[in-house]
């Protein structure tokens, strides 16, 4: 941390009654008093359901209170703010969503930079996106699908969660390096971005995993490709655009925690242990991969080399889309 900003930090600590200590001393007291764990979205939704049980067991195994705090708006960018705004002690953290690195293409301005602003402390799960089709489209591959749109230009159509969302974007990275007559149906939510699918208004969607997985096995959607490296657990099956015969097409979505830049390497390696041992207790992973998550616990150093370079592959794919936030 810059040394100006440090004595800052520690005259701004003492004023509101924090003892001052050296961040060797700060960090093995650490945590002093209870954690605020910031969601950038309203409860209920994926960042949430993830931090909720990860901040239950710090809570248990750190012996001191970690608690989520929505803080929602502007997809995310208000809460993000705050959280690269907040003291560097490790007493707040923040659960970003993928669209942390999505966000400063999108917006003319946001009030934090991706990298510069925060410490990675570890990714903690992924989902990947999935393309679906109608039952009735005569496509059971993505080869299958190509062609049908190839031979069809400006006929078809996808749908998903909105403009910007995680899957969107996969879809215009797929429309775009394929060269593709593609339309766009943005939703107001991946759930009715699936139920138009399933009611063959739009017979393609592009969306996260988890709302998908029943309707899949049910066979009210056909899942024609996982949109990130790995296959799901969830859907076994189920072949990624890499095995399909179009690599480099890959659209996680994950879930990562982070601490504002400056907070001590102590603090960060200390929530990066316990982090990745409540992600790897297997009532966790089991439940995880339920809902169509794959933990990760990621090193620090790894997950700051994954958000430098998706930062640049998603604005590429912004600026190539001609995608802008609405």
């Amino acid at each position: 941390m810059n040394l100006i900003r440090r004595r800052f930090l520690y005259v701004a600590a003492a004023s509101i009654g924090y003892v001052v200590t050296s961040p060797i001393v700060w960090a093995q007291s650490y945590p002093a008093r209870p954690v605020r764990a910031i969601v950038p979205f309203a409860p209920g939704g994926a960042t949430d359901i993830i931090a909720r049980p990860i901040v239950q067991e710090l809570s248990r195994r750190l012996g001191q209170q970690f608690y989520v705090e929505n803080i929602a708006g502007a997809s995310g960018n208000i809460g993000t703010g705050q959280a690269a705004k907040a003291l560097p002690d490790g007493h707040t953290i923040l659960f970003a969503f993928s669209s942390h690195v999505t966000n400063p293409s999108m917006f003319d301005k946001v009030p934090y930079d991706p990298i510069k602003d925060f410490r990675p402390i570890t990714l903690a799960v992924t989902s990947p996106s999935v393309l679906c089709a109608h039952p009735s489209l005569p496509a059971k591959t993505i080869a299958e699908l190509v062609a049908i749109i190839r031979s069809n230009p400006g006929k078809y159509n996808y749908a998903s969660g909105g403009t910007g969302t995680q899957p969107q974007l996969a879809a215009e990275q797929f429309r775009v390096a394929l060269g593709l007559d593609l339309v766009h149906v943005p939703f107001n939510g991946g759930g009715p971005a699936l139920v138009s699918t399933i009611g063959g208004h739009t017979p393609i969607s592009f969306t996260t995993l988890t709302p998908a997985v029943p309707q899949i096995k049910e066979g009210n959607l056909r899942a024609l490709a996982v949109i990130g490296k790995t296959r799901s657990q969830t859907v076994p099956d189920v072949p990624t655009m890499a095995e399909a015969g179009y690599p480099g097409i890959e659209g996680d979505t994950w879930v990562g925690v982070l601490a504002p830049a400056g907070t001590d390497s102590h603090i960060v390696a200390l929530l990066h242990r316990e982090i990745a041992a409540v992600l790897t207790e297997p009532a966790m992973s089991e439940r995880l991969v339920a809902l169509g998550y794959e933990p990760v616990a990621s090193t620090p150093d790894e997950y700051a080399a994954q958000l430098g370079t998706e930062v640049g592959k998603w604005a590429e794919v912004i600026r190539s889309a001609g995608v802008r936030a609405r």
